[in-house]
């Protein structure tokens, strides 16, 4: 499935002819292929195949969390794929928000306090700012009354909508979703899935998710199928 591209919609995220190696020796696997891809504000993307085909790669590469071998990835036309470490790091902070499988909220911490942490990374909000907005983000994703609570007082639902809040947080140009349903009840998988991509569409952000959850699949504005490192028609 595949939905019309928005007439003036932006790409926030593109990549050309990507190639990864794990491994070394007689072990060596050629993971990614060439790949390909672009994202566009205000568009929902899911990456499905099968285990092993190289769609968690492909969003580390995106997410700059790793580097690839061969190929070129551009954060709003701004070529990354070669920068250092430094600049990898604060583009991540700037431009891309996270959501994984597993929510990895720091558990000695309130609801609120993890939302605050990009921001306080990236250090552009006052205190004061950061409290306000963090409030209202867990108000869009209906904790409101919850911010106080540590992250092992929430339910596992609860904790991954904390964290589609944490990522939204410097409202970033890029929403990269690895699996992020994966460990939910269908009723909570749902809703994180309408929060996330509801958000991030009023915010005109461009939504990449790795998925094998074919009702999550096909509620996006396009699949990209991906086979043996490569996507496929």
């Amino acid at each position: 499935m595949s939905a019309p591209i928005q007439a003036g919609a932006k790409v926030a995220l593109r990549c050309e002819g990507l190639h990864r190696y794990l491994g070394q020796g007689e072990g060596r696997v050629h993971v990614l292929r060439g790949v390909s891809f672009e994202a566009r504000s205000g568009q929902v993307t899911a990456i499905v195949g099968p285990s092993g085909c190289g769609k968690s790669t492909t969003l580390y590469l995106l997410g700059l969390l790793d580097q690839p071998d061969g190929g070129s990835i551009w954060i709003r036309d701004q070529l990354m794929s070669n920068s250092s470490d430094l600049d990898r790091t604060a583009a991540r902070c700037e431009h891309i928000g996270f959501v994984f499988q597993f929510h990895f909220l720091m558990q000695e911490f309130s609801a609120l306090d993890n939302v605050m942490m990009p921001m306080r990374k990236l250090g552009r909000l006052t205190e004061e700012a950061m409290v306000a907005r963090a409030q209202s983000l867990l108000k869009d994703v209906g904790l409101g009354e919850k911010g106080h609570r540590l992250a092992t007082q929430l339910s596992g639902g609860e904790q991954q909508r904390v964290a589609v809040a944490r990522a939204l947080a410097n409202q970033p140009a890029i929403i990269l979703a690895d699996e992020p349903t994966g460990n939910l009840d269908v009723k909570n998988s749902g809703l994180v899935f309408d929060l996330l991509t509801r958000l991030a569409k009023e915010n005109g952000q461009a939504v990449v998710l790795v998925t094998h959850n074919p009702d999550i699949a096909n509620r996006c504005d396009e699949i990209r199928p991906m086979r043996d490192g490569e996507f496929v028609k």
